[in-house]
């Protein structure tokens, strides 16, 4: 099924983590230029807030607020063609954290930098539940020789409570719940595997055994080199996955079933979202050359659970 991509804006630095607002307006973080971007409908970018580090995943809480996933930032590169990736910890990075942003003035406020005296290392990725808390993904960081095992967390928005709930496990990137919140998926970035985790309670899930490597049933895996980023839900259950590499969007089943894939414009298609007209508009962010995306998608996408973003 070939697809048609509309740019909606261009000149980003690094976007992923977009949130489609009912007023049509799409939010992104700019990960190089360590800022959040609100950008309306006919592609004009408005500066939110200034956070520093690395900007990564980001969602609207109960509260209105914007939540962040900080990764504590990176290293770049430019191609002779203009195209910028990732090429390892920032010379000034610290810690990662979980920042709330404050939509109307772009206060920011640091609600997490570790876990039972354990600091964050890349938070990643960030889904709400309906009870009004959050799962996020700690993808780690890569620095010379040595690499950080990921783990996923779960935490209550008022700073009360963060509880590793998750690890290890290799590179979690993607976060994202089923329709009925009963089943949590995480995307593995360098595996390109998909996994599931029944959810039992307050940021617990069930441990399958060995020999899983990190207690979750493995839903699907890709074949050859690509690699998974983030991700989104299709109203009827399917879980969307942007796809590195092979640049575009897996669409795979709550069975396991690779049910479609959507080829992209360029090889870094790394987040998606859902938003418009009955959620049938999936907005892509094309992280390695700086723009946003949208896309006339088959089937509506299930919306999240916060008073602000799309709805059908």
């Amino acid at each position: 099924m070939s697809l048609a991509w509309r740019e909606v804006t261009d000149g980003l630095s690094f976007p992923e983590g977009p949130i489609a607002l009912q007023d049509g307006s799409v939010i992104v973080v700019e990960i190089e230029r360590g800022c959040l971007t609100r950008i309306s409908p006919s592609g004009e970018k408005r500066l939110v807030a200034q956070l520093g580090g690395g900007p990564n995943g980001a969602a609207i809480g109960p509260d209105g607020q914007c939540y962040v996933c900080n990764n504590g930032g990176f290293e770049w590169h430019r191609e002779a063609d203009g195209y910028l990736r990732i090429v390892g910890r920032a010379s000034d990075y610290r810690t990662g954290r979980i920042e709330r942003v404050d939509l109307d003035t772009g206060a920011v406020t640091l609600l997490y930098d570790s876990c039972d005296g354990v600091a964050l290392k890349g938070p990643n990725d960030i889904v709400f539940d309906r009870s009004g808390g959050f799962w996020f993904t700690d993808m780690g960081k890569t620095y010379g020789r040595q690499m950080d095992r990921g783990a996923v967390y779960y935490a209550r928005l008022d700073g009360s409570l963060i509880k590793e709930a998750i690890f290890p496990i290799l590179t979690p990137n993607g976060v994202a719940l089923s329709p009925d919140d009963k089943t949590l998926y995480v995307s593995e970035t360098e595996t390109s595997r998909l996994w599931s985790f029944e959810i039992v309670g307050e940021g617990e899930v069930v441990k399958l055994s060995w020999p899983s490597p990190n207690g979750g049933r493995l839903l699907h895996g890709l074949p050859g080199y690509q690699r998974f980023d983030s991700m989104a839900v299709e109203a009827c259950g399917n879980i969307c996955v942007g796809t590195l590499v092979r640049g575009g969007i897996s669409v795979i089943s709550p069975a396991g079933e690779l049910v479609e894939f959507h080829d992209g414009p360029e090889l870094f298609c790394t987040n998606i979202c859902f938003g418009g007209i009955g959620m049938r508009t999936a907005f892509v962010t094309l992280s390695g050359t700086g723009r946003l995306m949208a896309v006339d998608w088959p089937r509506p996408g299930q919306p999240l659970h916060d008073p602000l973003t799309a709805r059908p």
